[in-house]
């Protein structure tokens, strides 16, 4: 009997008012005094990933790390990959290529001087790398990183590159960085999202639950999930002047996520990206 496809567990660890959706809405400047509620959902997540016995990469906002040190080592003590996010949530496309440099340096820097080890893997707040800055990637590579996350080949009104590869690429030739891509499945000529985010959320598990059995059993390729620590918080304060679309998308059925995550470890097997794409034992 084969072994079961090892799939990537991926949490993008950000607090609830840095959702790029809400950047009109929360002033940057005002995050100090928000009320942080990251440590005690990763807390929460790390429960789940132990009693799953799911290991997973954790995508961290330099940010946060500087404010709950005790987190992110036990992130690390409990066996799980901890990657970057980069420093304060500003889109790649946003930035600069000396800009985004100094931001994705900084982030690697914090998190290897907290976490205690190499930090190999980088994923764009808002999967914000595609055709008009793929020079991002090779930034990356001039930093240190190994691979990255943050190309998501489907189309999207925030973000996208639906003509991307589906699988793990070098999207600059085999020296070059690492390319992993966010589960898609195909259906006539598009990619549907099966990797998480608001999709997860609003189709019932089961829909989820097979397109990533296809990928595995089809494709023979792991799925690449990925959810933030803010989707188990029902609780979290709502800002107020939030356009109704965008709470759509944040808000619906986050009190069901906290079961269908205890599903997913039960249904697949779940490993580290570092374990899985680069061969690490």
């Amino acid at each position: 009997m084969n072994a079961p496809v090892r799939n990537a567990m991926t949490i993008d660890v950000e607090d609830y008012f840095q959702v790029s959706a809400f950047a009109p809405h929360i002033p940057r400047d005002s995050w100090p005094e928000r009320e942080c509620r990251v440590e005690a959902n990763i807390e929460r997540i790390l429960g789940i990933l132990e009693t799953g016995g799911a290991k997973a990469t954790f995508f961290t906002l330099g940010w946060i790390a500087e404010r709950y040190p005790q987190m992110v080592k036990k992130i690390v003590a409990g066996g799980h990959e901890l990657a970057s996010h980069g420093y304060g949530h500003l889109r790649a496309s946003d930035q600069s290529r000396a800009e985004f440099m100094d931001d994705v340096a900084r982030s690697k820097g914090i998190l290897e001087d907290i976490g205690g080890q190499a930090v190999q893997g980088y994923r764009a707040p808002s999967f914000s790398i595609g055709p008009a800055n793929l020079w991002a990637l090779d930034v990356l590579q001039e930093a240190g990183y190994r691979y990255s996350s943050s190309i998501y080949p489907i189309a999207h009104d925030h973000y996208g590159m639906p003509d991307a590869p589906r699988f793990a690429f070098h999207p600059n030739g085999s020296a070059g960085l690492l390319e992993v891509p966010i589960t898609t499945v195909r259906i006539g000529q598009r990619n549907l999202p099966a990797g998480g985010g608001g999709y997860f959320r609003l189709l019932p598990y089961a829909l989820s639950r097979r397109m990533m059995r296809r990928v595995n059993q089809e494709d023979g390729q792991p799925a690449i999930f990925y959810f933030h620590p803010w989707e188990l918080d029902p609780g979290q304060p709502r800002p107020s002047g939030i356009g109704l679309k965008t709470r759509f998308r944040h808000y619906v059925n986050l009190g069901k996520m906290d079961a269908r995550i205890r599903s997913l470890t039960r249904d697949f097997a779940w490993d580290r990206m570092d374990r899985i794409f680069l061969g690490q034992s």
